[in-house]
């Protein structure tokens, strides 16, 4: 199951798709085991954002599964953080790739 974080753009074929912080934790709460793809974006025009996720995917360990996540925003300030992030904890099987659209 591929799972697609953005408050604005068009949701991809293929995806599943959630538009903040609260839905897409718990989506994956709800799917534990089933998601092989995460693309996030950044800015959610709220407090919580794509970071946020982030930080909830490593501090509970969640990759059960994961084999992707990609990072899209158009905040390359923020993707460098995301990246970072993630390079730094994430298991080295699961692949994270970036685009700052």
């Amino acid at each position: 199951m591929k799972l697609f974080l953005d408050d604005i753009r068009t949701i991809p074929r293929g995806y599943e798709g959630v538009r903040s912080y609260a839905d897409c934790i718990r989506f994956l709460n709800n799917n534990k085991g089933n998601v092989d793809t995460i693309s996030l974006d950044h800015d959610l025009g709220e407090i919580k954002n794509g970071y946020d996720v982030c930080k909830w995917i490593v501090e509970n360990e969640y990759y059960d599964g994961l084999n992707t996540i990609i990072l899209h925003s158009a905040n390359p300030v923020g993707i460098k953080n995301m990246v970072q992030l993630l390079d730094r904890y994430l298991p080295e099987n699961i692949e994270i790739y970036y685009l700052t659209l």
